[in-house]
């Protein structure tokens, strides 16, 4: 339920705050253009707050926030008065009607290149792309990658940190090789190894291009020793203490805290007898772990995190840039990602990327959560990304779109005068059904993940 709460807190917040941006946009440039705006709506529905200015403009909080328009004066609405024409969206020039639908996407992009300068301003504490391991048989371990391997570049694409890995992988997809620079993080060797990555497929219920090649990042050693007990949980009811070094379960011997997880997830609601160090002294507790539904399966839970040894100093990296310098960080990283959501969008289409990798609201539900959970410079970072994807997205040439209503200006400026009202009624219900369609898709598959 927290959970819940906490990714729904920041979904509204990260909403919130994409659609204001793109509704500003198209706002602003439209009071600049001399057209009257009649309303100003953050979200659809009831209002939850409204006020309404001495210029005649409505200023609405709506219920439902997915979304939110602004609406202006138009004689193809309503009537308009004789004296106010002038201020109608309709008889403004080609070029000013042209620029108003434009501002919203534009809007986004601008809201993207300034959470990345702000996120390069504040700094991202990283860490390099250090393999851990390979996966046995796996597309990395037929190039011959291996553990204590840094991935220097892909296709001569700098990756400093996982996420610059993550992109250039995805950005590969339905390619034929992938040229991957490594260098020993202790020799200090620097090779190139060729992926053979014809039959590689993003699984959509993974969506890890890093493991779904069978990469292992690097992370510090797990000791079986307690870090954390959660107070009323099996363990803290067992008399489990912090400091205590786990030995034995059922009186096997213990490797690894991967090894204890094991046993206990596979032993929902069974006695077990754990066998402990605590100040030198051997003691042995009666466990019961508790039944947990986890992806359908009841598994066991006791309530205990692990000591972890420190990331090693020399895999660290600080993504942090000056006032002028963050300024071309987050331009070309806006770039960079605009570039990969059109190539992934074409990707969908033409069938090398399935659509259940489409995500809709829950998934950026979760996101959101989660990246604010890690800290504010990597919300900023999801919030730029989501940004991206919308301002793109509503460039579709779809006529419920920003992109539609560009190729009726388009269509317009090159015949010399407006689409008919007719086909674009067409145009419209046409788009409505194909975004319907793609939202329900997104949905459901976000349904099929939980």
């Amino acid at each position: 339920m927290n959970d819940l709460i906490w990714n729904t807190s920041f979904f509204i917040i990260a909403l919130g705050i994409l659609v204001t941006v793109h509704e500003f946009g198209h706002f602003w440039v439209a009071r600049r253009c001399g057209v009257k705006v009649e309303r100003f709506s953050i979200g659809f529905g009831k209002a939850l707050w409204r006020r309404t200015a001495v210029d005649g403009t409505e200023y609405v909080v709506a219920l439902i926030p997915l979304g939110g328009y602004v609406k202006m004066l138009d004689e193809r609405v309503a009537p308009v008065a004789p004296e106010l024409r002038s201020q109608a969206f309709n008889n403004k020039s080609l070029a000013q009607r042209s620029a108003v639908v434009a501002a919203g996407p534009l809007a986004n992009f601008i809201l993207a290149i300034f959470a990345f300068w702000l996120m390069f301003i504040i700094g991202v504490p990283s860490v390099k792309p250090v393999l851990g391991g390979v996966v046995e048989g796996s597309i990395a371990e037929q190039a011959g990658l291996r553990a204590g391997h840094e991935i220097v570049s892909i296709d001569e694409q700098r990756t400093l940190d996982w996420e610059a890995v993550n992109l250039a992988l995805v950005s590969h997809l339905g390619h034929q090789a992938l040229d991957v620079q490594v260098k020993d993080v202790q020799t200090q060797r620097v090779s190139n190894k060729l992926l053979d990555i014809r039959n590689w497929q993003l699984d959509s219920e993974q969506q890890n291009p890093i493991l779904s090649l069978g990469l292992q990042a690097y992370s510090p050693e797990i000791l079986t020793k307690v870090a954390q007990v959660v107070e009323g949980k099996p363990a803290a009811k067992a008399g489990v203490q912090v400091g205590d070094q786990l030995k034995a379960l059922d009186g096997i011997a213990l490797s690894s805290w991967q090894d204890f997880v094991s046993y206990v997830q596979a032993r929902p609601e069974q006695v077990i007898q754990l066998g402990l160090l605590r100040q030198g002294q051997y003691l042995q507790l009666e466990l019961r772990p508790e039944s947990r539904e986890y992806q359908g399966q009841s598994t066991g839970y006791v309530g205990l995190a692990p000591e972890v040894k420190p990331y090693p100093e020399q895999y660290r990296i600080d993504l942090h840039y000056g006032f002028f310098e963050a300024i071309g960080k987050s331009l070309e990283r806006t770039w960079h990602l605009s570039k990969l959501t059109v190539s992934m969008i074409g990707k969908l289409v033409t069938g090398v990327v399935s659509l259940d990798n489409l995500s809709g609201p829950i998934s950026i539900a979760k996101g959101a959560g989660a990246t604010a959970d890690y800290g504010l410079v990597y919300f900023l970072g999801f919030v730029a990304l989501v940004s991206i994807n919308l301002g793109i997205i509503n460039l579709f040439p779809l006529p419920v779109l920003d992109g539609g209503h560009l190729v009726f200006f388009a269509i317009e400026g090159i015949t010399g005068k407006p689409v008919s009202e007719r086909v674009q009624e067409i145009g419209f219900r046409i788009g409505a059904v194909l975004v319907m369609a793609l939202m329900s898709l997104a949905i459901f598959n976000d349904f099929m993940r939980l």
